[in-house]
């Protein structure tokens, strides 16, 4: 039986292998980009901008701009420390265990192509106290402007899949969640196309909870870049920029007044250039 201290160094590990994976595929894809049509455009690569959290822990930032991605990044964290007061009433079992530990990875991806959708995902594990209490969350979201069925079908098939390898309930709960979770209520819309989202998932069999989370990210790994590969060499207009950048601006609506991670890691004494990342480079709105 693992302890405490060891699961947490596996997820930990984890992320920042998933993170690795992550990073040298999209790095693949605008060398990609850059010699087969696009010989001016310089191959761009990540710069990584490691960090540490005065209480406890800290992360690493990976952020790339090329001729696909305007912006992409990808980070990870292992924090712990103690909740604040105004935390406690938020997380379950915070009140009578308020130290924490948290490790997990984000991924935001604003392609330059509005034809090439804008991607979220994030898995993550929360240990509260001593394992008092602890669960996974996390989850992946297609953002297109101009969606396209294939991609949803593909996209919503590879995270079914997924699910489907662990419990066959997993899905449909999960997607239901996810098409709740994002929807901008003061606008009446959903943010995106879908996908899954998850959290609090501790079925008193770790080994399986973190196969699970594995499996997620495993999953979006393969998808995603198929989806921006099918899209990134189609030329645009500029009507479709214009409307990209409105798009951009619900995003930045959702994740400034509703998203769960950006709370929690300012309510934790985060780094906010590594919690404010998800927001695109450029915006507009009507």
């Amino acid at each position: 039986m693992w302890g405490c201290e060891e699961k947490q160094q596996l997820a930990a590990a984890w992320f920042r292998e998933l993170r690795d994976q992550l990073c040298t595929e999209f790095e693949k894809i605008e060398q990609e980009y850059a010699t087969s049509s696009h010989p001016h455009i310089p191959i761009s690569s990540f710069t990584r901008t490691p960090w540490q959290r005065p209480e406890g822990g800290g992360g690493e930032m990976s952020i790339m701009k090329g001729g696909v991605f305007e912006k992409i990044g990808v980070n990870i964290s292992s924090v712990h420390g103690e909740f604040s007061e105004a935390m406690r009433k938020e997380i379950p079992g915070a009140n009578e265990h308020p130290n924490f530990w948290a490790g997990g990875i984000s991924l935001v991806a604003h392609p330059c192509s509005p034809l090439v959708p804008a991607v979220h995902m994030n898995t993550r594990m929360i240990v509260i106290g001593d394992g008092a209490k602890q669960w996974f969350g996390g989850g992946a979201d297609l953002t297109p402007v101009y969606p396209v069925e294939t991609d949803t079908d593909d996209f919503h098939a590879a995270l079914k899949d997924a699910c489907d390898a662990f419990d066959p309930n997993y899905y449909p709960k999960y997607k239901k969640w996810c098409d709740e979770y994002f929807f901008l209520k003061h606008r009446g819309e959903p943010r995106g196309v879908g996908g899954i989202f998850y959290d609090y998932l501790n079925s008193g069999d770790w080994p399986k909870d973190f196969a699970f989370t594995q499996a997620v990210g495993k999953a979006f790994a393969k998808i995603y870049p198929t989806l921006v590969r099918r899209h990134m060499h189609k030329s645009w207009t500029p009507e479709q920029r214009q409307r990209q950048l409105v798009k951009r601006g619900r995003y930045v609506e959702f994740n400034l007044l509703y998203d769960r991670g950006t709370r929690f890691g300012l309510m934790t004494g985060g780094n906010v250039d590594a919690i404010l990342m998800s927001l695109p480079p450029e915006v507009k709105w009507p």
